[in-house]
């Protein structure tokens, strides 16, 4: 319609007057064009800062026309960096794949046979509520068919490169033959080099070199809460990695049945899951490095129940440079019966605090008494080394050897004092008793006495102690003791020797509290009087 009313007005004019029209026509149309893409253009940028405001103040809001895959690449930056590859990633520090890698190829499979003797096997070596490693609720135990062999399975650390492998004494505990597979599958007849009861550690050997081991870290630096891994062969699935972290550090369980009465029990408590067949296993931290030999379990059930326990590599290293040495783990002693610090003894021996390790007892012939350490001294430091327990302290005496000198410090009435002890071995006790081994005669008690020797002191687990060798009428015979008897203490002071005996009697005149055990190994209280 405005076309045709256009040309109807266009007849009429002149040329002139229809190229002015025109003009303002296309000049209108123009202006018309340029204030719609204005409008356009304001209409989209305004949508586009909207949608921006919406995002910015909604930062999680979903993307619903996205897929699943595409929205999981939605992420804040502060909270996760975009992996390179499909490398598996973690945070520095927290890498158990590379641990896992270094460590792996160290940790060997250890199988034990026995003899058709079903008491060999697993003799004395752990507590029926704390199982160790190879306890008997799991097929690890393969009962003997017609002529078989009993057999075992447990785990080892390879510690050198020609073939010195670490495992726990109660794995080899009374084998006839042990037998190594390495994580390649190579298979080793290995040599007993030597056991410690009173650390429950063992050194084995193959024959071979190059092969990989695992590196000693510290133990003494381990930190409560840091990650750990346990490699081992639980349940004979080989090659096994667990997790975990630092539970407590010198833990005493009371696992470890010392005959000889010195065990030595500080373990790294984790709750990295083990199981039995892990025992001998390496526990190290997440740079590969060993810090403990893998024990025993807290179990009601002997299978893992939350915690394990493992013997620290500082003094698994001196432990097992014994036994490569000299076939035998050669202990160093004070010479002092200590006693754990609580708040109920601390209040009843009028203690100011319960920090340090309480000394009982001391022995005349031990390097303690010799430099000046008596009963009722409180040690607080072996070495600069804190020691708040009675684990503590014998997990540091127990890396030194026979001869080495300790810097002790302790405190006598309140005061600090410090003391430099000369450590001395079994064997020097021994020999004091062999001096001693002549019978005295106490006519006050009726009776002659002897120092014990190195077996009696295996087979009642105590350090030293006085035996009746020969009795008479007397005040011990109306007591009720007999020959045999093996006296530990008078008025709950250590007795050694003899001459100690005889001097401590010296000075009663109304009766003694003598402890000890009779000639079947039964504990005994009894009162003598005078």
């Amino acid at each position: 319609m405005p076309n045709r009313i256009t040309l109807f007005f266009v007849s009429f004019m002149t040329a002139k007057q229809k190229q002015i029209i025109t003009d303002q026509i296309h000049l209108i149309i123009m202006k018309a064009k340029t204030n719609l893409f204005t409008m356009l253009l304001a209409a989209i940028l305004g949508g586009a800062i909207a949608l921006g405001g919406f995002h910015f103040l909604n930062p999680n809001e979903p993307e619903a026309n996205k897929s699943l895959e595409e929205n999981q690449n939605i992420h804040l930056s502060k909270y996760y960096k975009e992996p390179k590859n499909d490398d598996y990633v973690v945070p520095d520090g927290l890498n158990f794949v590379k641990a896992a890698e270094l460590v792996t190829p160290g940790v060997v499979h250890i199988k034990t046979y026995y003899d058709g003797n079903a008491s060999n096997y697993g003799k004395d070596s752990m507590d029926d509520m704390l199982k160790d490693f190879f306890g008997d609720r799991y097929g690890e135990r393969v009962e003997p068919k017609d002529g078989m062999q009993q057999m075992a399975s447990g785990s080892g650390v390879i510690i050198t490169e020609d073939g010195y492998i670490a495992t726990n004494n109660h794995v080899i505990e009374n084998a006839t033959r042990v037998e190594v597979v390495l994580n390649d599958k190579r298979t080793y007849e290995a040599e007993v080099i030597g056991t410690d009861p009173t650390t429950d550690l063992g050194l084995l050997k193959i024959k071979e070199k190059n092969l990989p081991f695992v590196p000693y870290g510290s133990s003494d630096k381990v930190k409560v809460g840091q990650w750990v891994l346990a490699v081992g062969n639980p349940f004979d699935l080989t090659s096994t990695v667990t997790a975990g972290i630092v539970s407590a550090k010198g833990r005493s369980i009371n696992i470890l049945r010392g005959k000889s009465g010195m065990s030595i029990e500080s373990f790294i408590q984790t709750d990295a899951a083990v199981n039995p067949g892990n025992s001998g296993g390496a526990l190290v931290d997440l740079n590969g490095k060993l810090i403990g030999i893998n024990t025993a379990i807290a179990s009601n059930t002997g299978s893992f129940a939350g915690y394990s326990f493992a013997v620290p590599v500082d003094l698994a290293k001196k432990v097992m440079d014994d036994l490569s040495k000299y076939g035998e783990v050669r202990r160093a002693l004070m010479g002092v019966r200590i006693q754990d610090i609580d708040s109920k003894f601390a209040e009843d021996k009028g203690l100011q605090n319960v920090k340090g390790v309480y000394i009982a007892d001391v022995s005349p012939d031990g390097g303690a008494g010799e430099a000046g350490l008596q009963a009722g001294d409180i040690i607080i430091s072996v070495e600069d080394v804190a020691v708040n327990s009675v684990a503590a302290l014998q997990e540091q005496v127990g890396r030194k050897r026979p001869g080495d000198k300790v810097d002790i410090k302790y405190k006598r009435d309140g005061n600090t004092k410090t003391a430099k002890v000369e450590l001395k071995g079994a064997r020097d006790y021994d020999a004091v008793a062999i001096s001693d081994s002549k019978s005295i005669n106490i006519p006050k008690l009726g009776a002659d006495f002897s120092t014990i020797n190195a077996d009696e002191k295996y087979k009642y687990g105590i350090d030293g102690g006085v035996k009746v060798s020969k009795l008479t009428d007397g005040k011990l015979k109306r007591a009720g003791i007999t020959e045999g008897f093996i006296i530990t203490k008078v008025d709950r002071e250590l007795v050694i020797s003899p001459e100690q005996l005889q001097r401590k009697l010296s000075s009663i005149n109304d009766g003694v509290l003598i402890e000890g055990y009779n000639s079947k190994g039964d504990k005994e209280f009894i009162g003598v009087g005078f």
